[in-house]
């Protein structure tokens, strides 16, 4: 699950971004709302943290630009302002949720946790493919009669295959959607999850479902 988090106070920022990464969120950060705008053209994230009052340009403009473009990100605002009017604005310009600061971090994730199992049952939370079952919300893997145990990073790559079933999605697509802007591990991690998705849900099954396409990346599709 890959999170956006604006907000303009160094500290929370970071004090946030620090907390959703201990909960194995893939996390970007930014400060301003113009810089926010750039990260949401070009990436897709799961669920958005933002603040109302901004440099650039304000979260609720922020929030509004996204819903004129059809983009039904999940969003969780904060802001320090604590009047009906205000929770009222920022509701109606299509937030999801509204937190006032200052807040407890535990529930911050709780509500980013609901946040994100609403998205999730807005696209439909439960995905198959053949005999395998992916469950969303309670994160549980099944294939035929077996129950699948995977990693945090595991899941999502394996959740972003079969959203996108049938769909041939480069390295560098699912690496953008699974961590961060300032990842700089290994060329090959995609290749070394993909083999162990492959080892744990096809190396028992006579029919395949992860495929390679040579020169192109990954496909999660039934095999004929």
């Amino acid at each position: 699950m890959r999170i956006l988090v604006v907000e303009d106070n160094v500290q929370l920022n970071g004090l946030v971004v620090k907390k959703l990464k201990s909960e194995n969120y893939s996390v970007d950060a930014c400060l301003r709302g113009d810089d926010a705008a750039d990260y949401i053209a070009c990436a897709e994230y799961d669920a958005l943290i933002l603040d109302v009052m901004l440099p650039g340009k304000n979260g609720l403009d922020v929030l509004r630009a996204m819903r004129a473009k059809n983009n039904r990100t999940p969003v969780l605002l904060l802001t320090a302002r604590d009047s009906v009017s205000d929770r009222v604005g920022g509701l109606d310009a299509g937030a999801d949720d509204y937190l006032i600061k200052p807040f407890a971090f535990d529930e911050l994730m709780a509500r980013v946790r609901a946040l994100i199992r609403r998205g999730a049952n807005a696209a439909g939370e439960v995905f198959t493919a053949m005999d395998l079952t992916v469950d969303c919300a309670s994160r549980r893997v099944v294939r035929g009669n077996r129950e699948i145990e995977l990693s945090s990073r595991e899941f999502a790559i394996l959740e972003y295959l079969i959203r996108n079933k049938g769909i041939v999605l480069s390295r560098h697509t699912i690496s953008n959607h699974v961590w961060n802007y300032d990842y700089e591990g290994e060329s090959n991690i995609i290749d070394v999850y993909i083999r162990n998705l492959r080892r744990k849900i096809d190396d028992t099954e006579e029919m395949k479902l992860i495929h390679t396409v040579r020169g192109t990346g990954y496909v999660l599709r039934e095999s004929a």
